[in-house]
C-alpha cells in the first residue's frame, strides 16, 4: 500500500490487523474497505471486533456504499 500521509490511530492498525480486508483505502478519518461479497456479515463481524477489543472505532455505512459493495471503519 502506498503511503498518503495519512496516520492511522493504534485502534485503526489493531482494527486491520485482527479484520485483515483484502481491499481497503485509507481515508483522513480512517479506513473504507471494498468489494465485500457478503456486506452483512462482514459489517456485523467488524462491529462484534470493534466492541469485542474495546476499540474507539465506528463503523459506518449508507445506501451509495452499496455500489462498491464497502463500509468505513472511523475513528471516534
Amino acid at each position: 500500500m502506498e503511503n498518503t500521509g495519512v496516520s492511522i490511530s493504534s485502534d485503526l492498525q489493531l482494527f486491520i490487523k485482527k479484520f485483515d480486508p483484502i481491499k481497503y483505502k485509507l481515508m483522513p478519518k480512517g479506513i473504507e474497505i471494498r468489494g465485500i461479497n457478503d456486506l452483512h456479515r462482514n459489517i456485523t463481524q467488524a462491529k462484534e471486533i470493534i466492541e469485542r477489543m474495546k476499540l474507539n472505532l465506528i463503523v459506518l455505512h449508507n445506501a451509495e456504499m452499496l455500489s462498491y459493495r464497502g463500509f468505513e471503519v472511523n475513528n471516534l
